[in-house]
């Protein structure tokens, strides 16, 4: 079996990446927001089921590029971010889908609350870095949870009824990784 990109050990260039997230806002609109800073790596395997990723985020660094709304979301109505200031990602298995898609499977942990989760993963290519002699690696990897299941468990509605923010959370990894030299 071939591997979804050349065997070795890679960092997240987070010049490069994107660690987002989007959520419904009133159920009418899309709120998307990231996390700026964050590292990881990933060692890719002879096949996709030797690979593995690791990776962190500071929970502090929450943008929407809405300042109010950024501080709420560190609050303990989300993040609690003093109290857990990261969010941790470990692999637990990378599976082909076929079609040059793959499962990557997760525990993901939120306010020290660890689940298993599964990304659907498009391996983006693979190539030449700016640096000599680097390889760089690029893949998008989505999925959703429910953010009460991480004990995010804020209930705010409007006069009508509705949620002010949806249960539902859409994580969207967009990364670029080197090899190391």
């Amino acid at each position: 079996m071939t591997t979804f990109a050349p065997a070795g050990t890679y960092t997240v260039d987070a010049t490069h990446s994107t660690v987002g997230f989007i959520a419904r806002h009133l159920v009418i609109s899309k709120v998307r927001g990231n996390f700026n800073v964050f590292e990881g790596t990933i060692v890719v395997g002879e096949s996709i089921e030797q690979s593995s990723l690791t990776a962190s985020v500071q929970a502090n660094s929450i943008t929407t590029h809405n300042d109010f709304r950024d501080g709420h979301l560190r609050s303990n109505d989300f993040l609690a971010a003093e109290e857990f200031p990261t969010l941790n990602l470990v692999s637990t298995g990378f599976t082909s889908a076929g079609d040059g898609s793959y499962v990557l499977t997760a525990d993901l942990t939120i306010r020290d609350v660890t689940k298993s989760v599964d990304f659907d993963v498009e391996f983006l290519g693979a190539g030449p870095s700016t640096q000599e002699a680097v390889t760089a690696i690029g893949f998008e990897a989505r999925t959703a949870i429910d953010r009460r299941d991480f004990n995010v468990n804020f209930e705010g509605n409007i006069e009508n009824g509705s949620a002010v923010v949806s249960h539902k959370i859409e994580l969207v990894l967009e990364i670029q990784a080197h090899s190391q030299a």
